[in-house]
């Protein structure tokens, strides 16, 4: 069984009488695809972003058995009015479930909150949960605050309590340091790990040790500094015994390392020495299958590198399916 944990959907309208701020979706002339448009976004759509049949086809033809559908992530538009961001968030929520609904064995659908405005947010997560979805889907910063921010504790709460899941996407964000054409690449590592980083150094993931996280593509770069994180907390060399001699940044609470083994992340990282990498530090127990589609195109069979990479079957297992239902609360 392969449950792809990284998905995406997008509505394939919107209302007539919405505010002006919200996207539409234009019809192409001689297609069924559909272009997104939100504020000076133009973005292509095929009919398998809106389509359940579609969806269903496209599972058979890669060879995945079920997905985990979030909101194409421009849709997380935080500089919204909150009142504006619910209703949209609220429309796209009525939409993927919806969607999943289609065929609820294939189809498990993330909603989306609108995180500008926190007590909106968290109260919205009921509705989520009322509406059949498994979670919930934000993107890794909140108009530049890392969702690691205090003011972010009570939604991250809620979703513990209510039992949702939580998929961290990371969301490009211009910044001066790096050019335009950095965005889909380095800014998305760099996201990664500052969402991811923010949730332990904020103290979030102390808070809520039994919340379900995960990050899109691995989290970017944060694996490859954990194991400074990691020295610094303790003073020792290859996750040895603490050091406080060395230790500069050591407090009573779980490692980084500790805390970074209860996310899990999607192995969406393009190479097996990668995932090789994360299945060493972290564990096999903690990857998800991921793929990004529709946005991008799945591997031809899904997974294939880690199919290629003769894992023991224990190992295939777990990052195959378990994990993920372990990260929905299913298993």
């Amino acid at each position: 069984m392969i449950i792809d944990a990284h998905a995406h959907v997008l509505p394939d309208g919107y209302p007539e009488d919405a505010p002006s701020c919200f996207p539409s979706m234009e019809s192409v002339a001689g297609s069924t695809d559909r272009t997104l448009a939100f504020g000076e976004m133009r973005f292509r759509a095929k009919d398998v972003f809106f389509a359940a049949e579609r969806r269903l086809e496209a599972q058979d033809a890669s060879g995945v058995d079920r997905e985990v559908v979030s909101p194409m992530p421009p849709l997380l538009k935080y500089d919204l009015p909150p009142a504006d961001g619910l209703a949209l968030a609220q429309h796209v929520n009525h939409f993927t479930a919806e969607l999943c609904g289609h065929d609820p064995d294939r189809l498990t659908g993330l909603g989306m909150v609108p995180l500008q405005d926190p007590d909106a947010a968290t109260g919205e997560l009921a509705a989520i949960k009322e509406a059949g979805l498994a979670g919930v889907e934000i993107a890794s910063n909140i108009l530049g605050d890392s969702i690691g921010h205090e003011r972010f504790l009570g939604f991250f709460q809620e979703a513990e309590r209510l039992g949702l899941s939580v998929f961290v996407h990371a969301m490009p964000s211009h910044m001066n340091r790096l050019p335009t054409s950095a965005m889909g690449t380095y800014v998305v590592g760099v996201e990664g790990m500052f969402a991811a980083g923010s949730m332990v150094l904020g103290g979030t993931a102390a808070a809520c040790p039994d919340l379900r996280i995960s990050f899109s593509h691995a989290a970017g770069g944060f694996a490859m500094m954990l194991p400074r994180a990691n020295y610094f907390w303790g003073g020792a060399w290859n996750e040895g015994p603490v050091d406080l001699d060395r230790a500069v940044m050591h407090d009573d609470g779980p490692s980084p390392l500790e805390i970074a083994r209860r996310f899990y992340y999607d192995s969406m990282v393009f190479d097996h020495r990668a995932l090789r990498y994360l299945i060493d530090l972290l564990g096999a127990d903690r990857l998800l299958v991921g793929s990004d589609f529709p946005a991008m195109l799945r591997e031809d069979p899904v997974a294939k590198t880690l199919r290629d990479m003769d894992l023991p079957a224990e190992q295939w297992e777990d990052i195959s399916s378990r994990n993920a239902l372990r990260w929905l609360g299913e298993g």
